[in-house]
């Protein structure tokens, strides 16, 4: 399938790179007029675990958006924290959380991890834009109420 990539951007691991991959997955998808809004707390809980548990000093994390035909989004956050990654699937109990592998599970298709080369570690999932949602969900900007400087990076 080729694909066409929307976005691949290095950022830094602090909260405040989590937050500019949020702000840019929603300005991507926004642009194409595409629906965002489930898209980013993907972005965001990805992005925040690569802050979280990816992190080493000196290093930045990855994002990258890939759409295509579908349209299906594929997002990665690559981190260089191989031994700290998501479990293979997730337990039970986790399927209605509201944050974390629960949340990823019900927002996208599917979702998986990749290693390599070493010490790279990707987590990705795959949500279908075209999926039928509400006429007033996802092509409001929810970072408009907390602005982002984007020339700072």
């Amino acid at each position: 399938m080729n694909q066409e990539i929307s976005l691949v951007a290095t950022l830094p691991s602090t909260p405040r790179g989590a937050r500019a991959a949020r702000a840019l997955t929603v300005a991507q998808l926004a642009e194409r007029e595409l629906p965002f809004e489930d898209a980013a707390q993907v972005v965001a809980e990805l992005a925040a675990n690569a802050v979280t548990h990816g992190r080493v000093r000196g290093r930045d994390f990855r994002l990258a958006l890939r759409l295509a035909p579908g349209p299906t989004l594929r997002i990665e956050v690559s981190d260089t924290r191989r031994e700290f990654g998501p479990p293979a699937a997730p337990a039970a109990a986790d399927a209605e959380a509201e944050s974390g592998r629960g949340l990823v599970s019900a927002l996208a298709m599917r979702w998986g991890t990749d290693h390599g080369p070493a010490p790279l570690k990707t987590v990705w999932a795959e949500m279908d834009l075209a999926s039928p949602i509400s006429p007033d969900r996802g092509f409001r900007d929810p970072v408009d109420r907390y602005p982002a400087p984007h020339d700072t990076y």
